[in-house]
């Protein structure tokens, strides 16, 4: 893919914290490469990092090194600000974000909210109805956002990241602490973003099903190290998928299909084979019954996402 098609870059990304030796990279040596106009599934447990990357490509943090690409654009070159402030705020104009709680003035109602926001970024407010529109929000636009749910202040922060119709939108959690209806209607709104509305969307999240869900690509970020980056469809390679066998004596069965050269493990109360034809699977079958062996249970087994962090970290994590 050719440089100039990736939104974000990042080559050697990192911030540590600390005393002079004593530092702890929070992020280490990260090289993001996000797609022009893909949503990229930022993925990792609590405290992997997502943030304070995320922090970074928006100029909230200082990186301790590396270097930054924004829109084509050099953003941070050796750990510090590549561009003259003018130059930095036509980057960050084409930017929307919504890091950690969105915030707002809970006296005021979501539409006197976007107003102040419309001000702070200098957009007209007759963009106002549209990200209203956008994020289902007409109806209440006119009542007090301290009266609103999470999952409509949630909306809202979304509203206004979407004011000023930014080419990128980072999305730190957008689904988190929303009911499943709230984290329903959060990813159809993402996803319908890019084709709509031709933005390009890192969004993170520490629920790998979320980011099934909704990703054309993903990198996965473990204790600062980015440990995967590619398609989605790429992540699934890693998760062959399998037959599933569950027999009246699978020992016997086990033995059976050995000797009928088929190919198969045993794995708790179950035969395994790798992914086979239908013509295949009728073969086993059939030879199990004509040795008068009962099929109790046969099912398709893939690994799910939680399974294949499980292979790509080498250990558990808390999700």
């Amino acid at each position: 893919m050719n440089k100039n098609s990736f939104v974000i870059q990042t080559t050697n990304l990192t911030k540590a914290y600390g005393k002079s030796g004593q530092t702890k990279d929070v992020v280490n040596k990260v090289n993001l490469a996000v797609p022009q106009g893909c949503i990229y599934g930022f993925l990792g447990p609590n405290g992997a990092g997502k943030s304070t990357t995320m922090k970074m490509l928006l100029g909230l943090i200082k990186p301790t090194g590396g270097e930054i690409s924004i829109l084509g654009t050099p953003f941070v070159s050796q750990g510090k600000t590549a561009l003259n402030e003018k130059s930095r705020l036509t980057i960050l104009k084409q930017t929307g974000s919504l890091i950690e709680s969105p915030s707002y003035y809970g006296h005021l109602t979501g539409r006197e909210n976007l107003e102040i926001i419309c001000t702070l970024k200098n957009v007209p407010t007759k963009e106002i109805s549209q990200v209203l529109s956008i994020v289902r929000m007409e109806n209440q636009q006119d009542k007090k956002v301290g009266h609103y749910s999470l999952g409509m202040k949630q909306r809202l922060g979304l509203a206004s990241a979407l004011l000023g119709h930014p080419k990128l939108l980072l999305l730190d959690e957008p689904t988190n602490g929303l009911d499943p209806a709230g984290i329903q209607e959060m990813r159809e709104l993402i996803r319908s973003l890019p084709e709509n509305y031709h933005m390009t969307i890192m969004v993170s999240s520490h629920l790998l099903s979320e980011i099934d869900q909704m990703a054309d690509y993903v990198g996965i970020i473990n204790k600062g190290q980015l440990i995967f980056q590619d398609s989605l469809l790429r992540l699934h390679t890693h998760s062959k998928k399998q037959l599933r066998l569950r027999t009246g004596n699978n020992n016997r069965a086990l033995c059976v299909l050995n000797e009928n050269k088929i190919n198969c493990t045993m794995d708790k109360d179950f035969l395994l084979f790798p992914e086979t034809s239908d013509d295949e699977t009728a073969r086993l079958i059939s030879a199990l019954v004509q040795e008068g062996i009962s099929v109790l249970r046969i099912e398709e087994y893939q690994k799910s996402l939680e399974d294949i962090f499980l292979s790509l970290t080498g250990k558990q994590v808390s999700l």
